[in-house]
């Protein structure tokens, strides 16, 4: 799946859910250093799990973030 994002520096989150899991989590653009660290940390965990770890994470004073956004993602992709 590919996700645009809205409100952050990265453009796009790439990513599939297989079994429940998160993988192939890669950020196209953005803060390099912690989008990588995101994607690593998220790697086969639950969908859900994910979710409930980065929802509502803020950057500074936008009211979203790459993290964010990943769980607005993982939402979707969880829903269809």
């Amino acid at each position: 799946m590919v996700y645009k994002t809205h409100g952050v520096c990265s453009s796009a989150i790439e990513f599939e859910v297989k079994d429940g899991k998160v993988t192939g989590v890669r950020f196209v653009g953005g803060c390099s250093g912690n989008t990588q660290g995101v994607a690593r940390l998220v790697e086969g965990m639950d969908v859900h799990e994910a979710i409930s770890r980065l929802e509502g994470i803020k950057c500074g004073f936008k009211p979203t973030s790459c993290p964010d956004q990943l769980a607005k993602a993982l939402k979707e992709a969880a829903a269809q």
